[in-house]
């Protein structure tokens, strides 16, 4: 009964470790997984700066060694490619996959 806590420490690393090293792809570095996610921040928030973009909870963005993918529903065409031109401004972004759809009214 004494090793109880250890036990359960122990354990409590052994799956931490696991959740660490599962979440990690192993075809991308760690830097170039920070950067993504700095790249998807960054997408997001320029978007969220758009007034147009209000519904921002429509657009889903993605990026996976700086390809940035952009999926959901917005308004308008005009919309759709206002969407991946702010997408392409953002430092880091090699090449915007845009695949929003149009609403149809």
């Amino acid at each position: 009964m004494k090793n109880v806590p250890a036990l359960a420490l122990l354990l409590a690393f052994s799956v931490a470790g696991t959740v660490t090293v599962g979440g990690c792809r192993t075809t991308q570095s760690a830097g170039t997984q920070v950067d993504d996610a700095g790249i998807k921040i960054a997408v997001k928030a320029k978007l969220a700066k758009d007034v147009r973009f209000s519904t921002l909870t429509n657009i889903e963005v993605n990026s996976t060694n700086g390809i940035v993918t952009l999926a959901g529903q917005v308004k308008s065409n005009e919309d759709r490619v206002a969407a991946a031109e702010i997408a392409r401004s953002v430092d880091g972004v090699v090449k915007v996959n845009n695949e929003l759809q149009v609403e149809r009214r």
